[in-house]
């Protein structure tokens, strides 16, 4: 177990919960990116994978709890695109299809 891998994941892990508030409180998806998202999730499993097979410890908890966290703003990150297809469907006149 290794002290900087523990402080890595727990800096990491700190800027989540802010992410995952504002994308709930806001609906927005200017500024987010889900290829970032996707890649950062990947990295996280990955790095769970490796505790796994190769270097088990408790430090695993801290992979699965942000890789979560990932999740869960890509799960809203998908919430607030629907939401903002919706909205400017609703707005368009009727008989006209909404940009996006």
């Amino acid at each position: 177990m290794s002290v900087f891998e523990i402080l890595m994941l727990v800096c990491f892990g700190a800027a989540w919960p802010f992410s995952i508030y504002k994308s709930w409180k806001t609906r927005q998806i200017a500024g987010k990116s889900v290829v970032f998202l996707v890649v950062v999730f990947c990295g996280y499993v990955s790095g769970t994978i490796n505790k796994i097979f190769y270097r088990f410890d408790y430090v695993i908890v801290l992979y699965i709890l942000n890789g979560l966290m990932v999740f869960a703003d890509m799960v809203l990150y998908f919430r607030n695109r629907l939401y903002r297809l919706r909205a400017s469907a609703a707005a368009a006149p009727d008989g006209e299809e909404a940009g996006p």
